[in-house]
């Protein structure tokens, strides 16, 4: 039997502020064993659907099985709207999430960020019970509390270089203690924030790391 042929299809869907642009991968004709929503980084700093750990973890994710979503948050690329400091851009990923599970409705929900997006990954776990993995590639943790974390139930693979510069190691080792099981900490060695020229080894931490 041949293997599956894999399509990256443009979307676009209506959300809480208008027009949200995505890309959508999946499996032609095949049936997803899980859906998997990404969210990519900080807006303001040029974070966007095609930043590269992003696209790093949609298609690791899609390797797996998932029938994977990576959009633009409101105000970037094709998506209307401006954004909202991590609130709209919740709203944005909740009305994402469902699009994904009505589009597929016998998957397994499966939520994922990297940096801001891991903030908004995160809270849309605690906010949506039918999630059943979280992934989270170097949360902010210095510049937001992650306090839904430490009672959310939800299984969390949580990814971080050790040279990240901008959301730095000690950081993370101080919370992560404090979130509630199941939960598990992959560190990728030498990695920088944006994970430059370890894209490879951030694949393999979250294949192994999901088991």
């Amino acid at each position: 039997m041949s293997d599956p042929v894999s399509r990256l299809l443009p979307v676009e869907i209506t959300g809480p502020a208008g027009r949200i642009e995505g890309l959508l991968q999946e499996n032609e004709g095949v049936e997803p064993s899980s859906v998997a929503l990404v969210c990519h980084p900080h807006p303001l700093y040029g974070g966007t659907l095609h930043n590269k750990v992003t696209h790093r973890l949609a298609s690791t994710l899609h390797a797996r099985g998932a029938a994977v979503l990576r959009f633009n948050f409101r105000g970037v690329g094709k998506s209307e709207g401006v954004h909202d400091r991590g609130r709209g851009e919740l709203h944005d990923s909740l009305a994402l999430l469902d699009w994904l599970r009505r589009r597929h409705p016998q998957a397994r929900a499966w939520v994922a960020g990297f940096s801001f997006g891991s903030w908004v990954a995160s809270r849309v776990a605690a906010a949506e019970a039918v999630v059943e993995q979280l992934v989270l590639v170097a949360p902010p943790v210095h510049t937001q509390t992650f306090d839904e974390m430490r009672t959310c139930p939800v299984p969390k693979l949580v990814v971080q270089g050790t040279a990240d510069e901008v959301c730095r190691p000690e950081n993370l080792r101080r919370v992560f203690p404090l979130w509630a099981d199941p939960k598990r900490l992959a560190w990728v060695d030498g990695a920088s924030h944006f994970f430059d020229r370890r894209l490879v080894e951030l694949g393999t931490a979250i294949d192994q790391g999901l088991g």
